[in-house]
């Protein structure tokens, strides 16, 4: 976060403009952790001591990884897991709630067994990929002159309604799964660059869907 007597930018200034990549994410303090919410909210970081306050740019992409559970085999296809349920359970409370609602996307990646590991696969280049998101991007700053993910409230209600049925299907998502009012603001955001990378003018259904499981985390 930075400090020290004469305050000092610390990693999340560093990454300014950039990735902030937190591994083992559980293995933080959570006092630091929590001093995230801050940043992510507003880009940018206060840090007050006694002789003077500085203040810090800290606008970073934020990702994350941790394990399912202490020992990492929790779901493992080869049953290797022995934790309890109340060991996984104090695991993953040592991220809290408000700190999960500002990460616009949780992923689960299961292990691969033998046959997906060593089998041959197809993937689309980072060329390709890299192309369409560049056009998505372009895309953003023709529409509303920044890009989806620095848009506040009022530029979320005019730039990123769904349709009829895509506005029903998260009402009932908002309804089934206790959704916050910030967790709402960023599951548009996330359906809003979903539907641009696919060229799509709309927001649709299928696009409020995909960003709705994005955050199945917080439920689990």
């Amino acid at each position: 976060m930075g400090g020290g007597g004469i305050p000092r930018p610390g990693e999340i200034s560093l990454a300014h403009h950039g990735v902030l990549f937190l591994d083992e994410l559980p293995e933080f303090e959570r006092k630091v952790l929590e001093v995230l919410r801050e940043p992510l909210e507003s880009g940018h970081i206060t840090i007050s001591r006694a002789a003077r306050q500085a203040d810090f740019p800290a606008s970073f992409q934020l990702l994350a990884a941790m394990n399912p559970c202490p020992c990492g085999y929790l779901g493992h296809f080869n049953n290797k897991c022995r934790c309890t349920p109340d060991n996984v359970a104090r695991y993953k409370a040592k991220i809290s709630g408000p700190l999960l609602d500002r990460i616009d996307m949780h992923i689960e990646v299961p292990a691969l067994n033998e046959d997906e590991l060593t089998g041959a696969s197809v993937a689309e280049n980072s060329e390709a990929i890299r192309a369409r998101v560049k056009k998505a991007r372009e895309l953003q700053l023709q529409r509303q002159g920044k890009a989806n993910f620095a848009l506040g409230s009022l530029e979320i209600d005019e730039y990123c309604q769904p349709d009829g049925a895509g506005l029903t299907l998260l009402k009932t998502a908002i309804s089934r799964l206790n959704l916050s009012a910030r967790a709402y603001h960023r599951i548009l955001k996330v359906a809003r660059t979903i539907a641009d990378v696919a060229g799509e003018a709309k927001i649709k259904p299928a696009h409020i869907a995909e960003a709705v499981q994005y955050r199945r985390g917080e439920v689990n």
